[in-house]
């Protein structure tokens, strides 16, 4: 839904960069260079922003 605020394995706060990822990638980027440049050193860290997936607008189409 939302990116995490911290990542789940070492706990480092990345929620910060997903912006900044998101409209770099958007732009043609190679994800490991954006991820170089904002300082994203882990895998950890690189693996939860590499396979977040936005659903918030998907799901708000729905109602109960």
């Amino acid at each position: 839904m939302i990116i995490p605020v911290r990542c789940m394995s070492c706990g480092r706060v990345i929620a910060h960069l997903w912006e900044a990822y998101k409209k770099r990638t958007a732009a043609g980027e190679e994800p490991k260079k954006v991820m170089d440049e904002l300082g994203v050193k882990s895998y950890c860290c690189r693996a939860t922003l590499m396979s977040h997936i936005e659903l918030g607008p998907k799901i708000a189409r729905y109602k109960r």
